[in-house]
């Protein structure tokens, strides 16, 4: 007689041939993914097969904390965090993940038994062409982080079949390639077709009457997307807790059109394939072009009324009903980009679940919370009216009623005040008619926050300031940062170890505790050692840099690195203007007394930016100094031994700059402008002031050495 197997429980325990953590199971699990899943034997075995191999076998030991948790969450109900981000820049997961283990070293030892170069697999990894800049990485962060806490986080966003682009430096300027980041898979995702929902796009609305006789609308789509999803484990640092991100793809609900191939429309059978799987094509596609804008809308509904309904999926799996929403899910929304997601739920809720007005606004307005990025008017996202009827007719019939009943609102509180009324109404009606969507963010919300006290302060005081006077309760600040384990523990493990060794690891969870590195400054071994360590990661920083482009870097040299993308505003270029400013003096004077620099950039602009500035300044400052393209590892080896940061931007506008002015002005060392900083704590990587810091030597920087590179996406 067969045994039934018992499916009702809770955790799934499995051999440690899946699981172990010794060396001897990673090998053991190493070869067994080599052979069964990837169909390879070492003696034709690539690089990346082993790179594969042994992302599969950190895997595994992932997918039991991953499923334990998830079957935690659902045993539980537990309250979920919906993290709504267009970006979401992680960085390459191998490295991250085994110290999340705690596994790194032992990953290493069964790497190097087996005749494997451990460094050499870590670099095999392709960087997730997932995000861009701050917003991504900020998100990234907190993924890692709600991990950490144990905090149970379901991550969306879209799953970009190719990055923003990949860069390259030909004749001395910058060339944008294709950033094929998937083109040799993704071992650390799972698809999740049986997942799968349907987007509407464009059309019209009908009126009708329920059998209840009550009034109602139908949303008669032009096009219908499927969006599938793809979920990645995110381990919390040295915790059994996974959470999940979770990416979605566009695709046809139909793939292939047999009547227009038989036909000889061979083209037009896979139509509908093409257009709906350009949704999820490209990151930020350049929006100059009225099609571009389409696409960014389009982009922006796709993946979050994907989320949305597979957040009512859960409900639905987890027998909660639909009014009980905001119990279940707090939905965080990253910046303008997911602000749709007002109009969305309000649209779920009442044309798909019959809910009234009243108590379909309640249930959104506690369910949303909106982060705000920047100040800068570009960032405040707005959409033409004309075009968002096009692809959102039901959505913008929504925010019509949300506006009409908002500004009723307003008008209550500050009667005779039309000025107000028009500078707070959802549409913008100054000019052309436009869809504020930070507006919508800010009512449809019940927080608001800024990502630094500075940057909160100035959404008061000035951008959302209409808002804080109606809604002074919303706003709040939360400052964002960075994720110690990878910055540091990874990045730099001779200088975290010897941190360690002073303090004891809990800094790793709580940075205040790095505080307690103050009673060791005056101590001379101690700063001595320190300096060791900082100058062997530049001593293998110059090797990396001699290899890589046959250059010879003085690492005991100061190491002067800015590492950015070009947006208009950030004033990069004044960075260009220093280092000709430097170089004209030691042309002018050759026995100047100067500190020997060696310039390290990493920047990356789209093309429109670098033409849209080369009117105004010399071509000179827009061309690379260097032509070979650098590896990630470069960057990431360069920014944990920096000794002096360049942060250029105009205070108030960046939210990088935010956090950093932040950071200075409680440390006694923050400029307004551009500034160079040498201060008692660094803020990547907590260096120390020494005492040959600041020393200078004559003539000794006769040439200045500017590596003009890929940008530093793997932060």
């Amino acid at each position: 007689m067969q045994t039934a197997f018992n499916l009702t429980m809770e955790t799934t325990t499995c051999d440690l041939s899946r699981t172990g953590l010794h060396a001897d199971d990673l090998k053991r699990s190493f070869l067994d993914n080599l052979f069964y899943v990837l169909g390879k034997f070492p003696a034709i075995a690539t690089q990346n097969d082993y790179y594969q191999a042994l992302a599969y076998t950190v895997r595994d030991r992932l997918l039991q904390r991953w499923i334990n948790t998830a079957a935690t969450y659902t045993a539980q109900g537990s309250r979920t965090v919906a993290y709504l981000s267009a970006e979401f820049l992680m960085g390459p997961h191998l490295g991250n993940n085994l110290i999340n283990l705690g596994i790194y070293d032992v990953a290493k030892q069964a790497m190097t038994e087996l005749g494997l170069d451990f460094e050499t697999l870590l670099e095999q990894e392709e960087e997730p062409g997932l995000g861009n800049g701050g917003l991504g990485r900020l998100a990234a962060c907190y993924l890692d982080s709600l991990a950490t806490l144990e905090i149970p986080t379901l991550g969306y966003g879209i799953r970009y079949e190719f990055g923003i682009f990949a860069q390259d430096i030909k004749d001395g300027w910058q060339v944008e390639l294709t950033d094929k980041w998937l083109r040799a898979g993704n071992p650390w995702e799972i698809p999740r077709p049986e997942w799968a929902v349907a987007v509407k796009i464009g059309g019209h609305t009908e009126r009708y009457q329920d059998r209840a006789g009550n009034y109602r609308v139908r949303w008669i789509p032009y096009q219908v997307l499927k969006g599938m999803p793809y979920d990645t484990p995110i381990l919390g640092y040295h915790s059994n807790t996974a959470n999940t991100l979770r990416l979605w793809t566009a695709q046809a609900p139909e793939s292939f059109d047999f009547d227009a191939f038989n036909s000889g429309d061979y083209l037009g059978a896979v139509h509908e394939k093409v257009f709906s799987e350009n949704i999820s094509k490209i990151l930020y596609p350049n929006d100059d072009a009225s099609q571009g804008k389409l696409l960014r809308l389009t982009q922006q509904i796709f993946f979050v009324a994907c989320s949305l309904q597979d957040m009512i999926r859960i409900l639905n799996r987890q027998g909660i009903p639909v009014e009980k929403f905001h119990e279940k899910f707090a939905v965080q929304l990253n910046d303008t980009h997911p602000s749709i997601s007002v109009a969305e739920l309000m649209r779920l809720l009442i044309d798909d679940h019959d809910m009234p007005w009243d108590r379909a606004w309640d249930i959104t307005q506690k369910t949303l919370a909106y982060t705000n990025h920047t100040l800068m008017p570009e960032a405040l996202e707005r959409w033409p009216v004309d075009l968002f009827a096009q692809i959102l007719p039901r959505h913008l019939e929504i925010i019509y009623e949300i506006n009409l009943r908002f500004l009723d609102e307003v008008r209550i509180r500050f009667p005779d005040d039309d000025a107000r009324l028009s500078r707070m109404s959802l549409i913008d009606e100054t000019g052309d008619r436009y869809v504020r969507m930070a507006h919508l963010a800010c009512v449809g919300s019940h927080a608001i926050n800024g990502v630094a006290a500075l940057h909160t302060e100035l959404l008061k005081k000035d951008v959302l300031r209409d808002f804080f006077e109606l809604y002074p309760e919303k706003f709040s600040n939360k400052t964002n940062g960075v994720t110690p384990r990878r910055f540091m523990v990874l990045s730099n493990q001779p200088l975290a170890k010897f941190i360690s060794e002073k303090i004891g690891d809990g800094w790793v969870l709580n940075l205040d505790k790095l505080k307690q590195l103050e009673a060791n400054i005056e101590d001379p071994e101690f700063r001595q050692q320190w300096h060791r360590i900082k100058q062997e990661r530049k001593q293998e920083l110059a090797v990396y840099i001699q290899n890589q482009y046959g250059l010879t870097v003085d690492p005991t040299s100061l190491f002067d690195i800015q590492a950015k993308r070009i947006h208009e505003y950030k004033r990069q270029h004044l960075n260009a203007l220093h280092i000709v400013t430097l170089y004209n003096r030691i042309k002018a004077n050759p026995d100047i007394e100067i500190t020997p620099r060696t310039f390290l950039v990493w920047w990356q602009s789209s093309a429109r930016v670098l033409h849209g500035q080369a009117h105004h300044q010399t071509d000179q400052l827009h061309r690379g100094y260097r032509q070979p393209r650098s590896r990630r590892a470069g960057a990431l080896k360069s920014f944990v031994l920096k000794e002096l940061q360049r942060e250029i931007c105009p205070t108030g506008v960046s939210r990088s700059g935010f956090v950093r002015a932040n950071l200075y002005r409680r440390q006694g060392s923050f400029g307004d402008r551009q500034h160079e900083i040498c201060p008692q704590w660094c803020v990547d990587d907590w260096h120390p002031r020494w005492s040959q810091c600041g020393n200078s030597r004559r003539g000794g920087a006769r040439k200045l050495l500017l590596i003009w590179s890929d940008s530093g996406r793997s932060l």
